[in-house]
């Protein structure tokens, strides 16, 4: 079966601060048909990012495929507050590149 990463799919993947205490991750497609490809494949749920981020369910307090957008947003809670001693990434814009690589079947 052919399959091309997510990465190959969207127009944009990035995170960012949500506040000190979250980082939120929005995925957004080019077309609504990619979106809804990769919405309607499994691939990237709250439970796939979970996983790939190696986090409790929990931390994950929002997830939500925003249909108007053609996006799949996701927020979790940061393990400490942005800035506090040993936190490495005080703008929350170098966590998404584990999304890249997700692999999604294609026709």
């Amino acid at each position: 079966m052919p399959t091309k990463t997510l990465a190959e799919l969207a127009k944009t993947i990035r995170s960012k601060n949500a506040g000190t205490d979250r980082i939120t991750f929005d995925v957004v497609f080019h077309t609504r048909e990619d979106y809804e490809h990769v919405k309607n494949s499994g691939v990237l749920t709250r439970e796939t990012v979970a996983a790939l981020f190696k986090v409790d369910d929990e931390r994950i307090v929002d997830f939500v495929n925003f249909d108007p957008a053609h996006a799949i947003k996701f927020t979790f809670a940061r393990p400490q507050p942005s800035g506090s001693p040993g936190e490495g990434d005080i703008f929350g814009c170098q966590q998404y590149p584990p999304l890249l690589d997700i692999v999604v079947p294609v026709d």
